[in-house]
């Protein structure tokens, strides 16, 4: 009898390590989280990588002191201003729109439009002054995100909502962007 008890708990055993979908599911779950997160890796180093942009080159630490709070908080955290809360909104003379972290002219005034948004927007960037990637940080509502090409930074985005000729609003943090009339001195 105690030689039948053994071999019914033997099968019992080999039954179960055969059939554990418990244990699959588990290897499963983890096997994506380890794949999602070296995707998240992979995302987090490309997105680095666009940062960096072309020709401006800097520390955190050397951005962070180059650079306002709310600057550095939009260009290298790519963050969003407030609405309304850029005095470029309204800026009307004749001149140019240069990155405020390098200072490459990025837009001229003559693209510069009333989007009704609260930011400054324009139809259109200097020819090669901005960079287009896609950014998914909102779930389910993809955009193309704009930024420096020589620095990295942050601008805003683009939308396809915009006036003749491109029908294209840039969507610019005015905090992002410094101004500089037509005709000034330049350093």
């Amino acid at each position: 009898m105690s030689v039948a008890v053994r071999a019914s708990a033997e099968e019992t055993s080999q039954a179960a390590s055969e059939d554990r979908p418990g244990l699959s599911r588990r290897v499963l779950l983890g096997g994506s989280l380890l794949s999602a997160g070296a995707a998240g890796a992979a995302y987090a180093a490309e997105e680095q990588d666009e940062r960096k942009g072309e020709g401006v080159v800097r520390s955190d630490v050397e951005w962070k002191a180059a650079l306002s709070p709310g600057q550095y908080f939009i260009l290298r955290q790519a963050g969003t201003e407030l609405p309304r809360s850029s005095p470029l909104n309204d800026e009307k003379r004749r001149g140019q729109f240069v990155c405020a972290g390098c200072g490459t002219p990025l837009f001229s005034s003559e693209a510069k439009y009333n989007s009704g948004t609260g930011w400054p927007s324009f139809y259109e960037p200097l020819d090669g002054a901005v960079v287009e990637t896609s950014d998914n940080s909102i779930f389910f509502m993809p955009r193309t995100e704009v930024r420096c090409k020589s620095c990295g930074g942050h601008l805003g985005h683009v939308f396809d909502d915009g006036p003749p000729p491109t029908g294209l609003r840039y969507c610019m943090n005015g905090l992002a962007l410094d101004f500089k009339p037509a005709g000034a001195q330049t350093a």
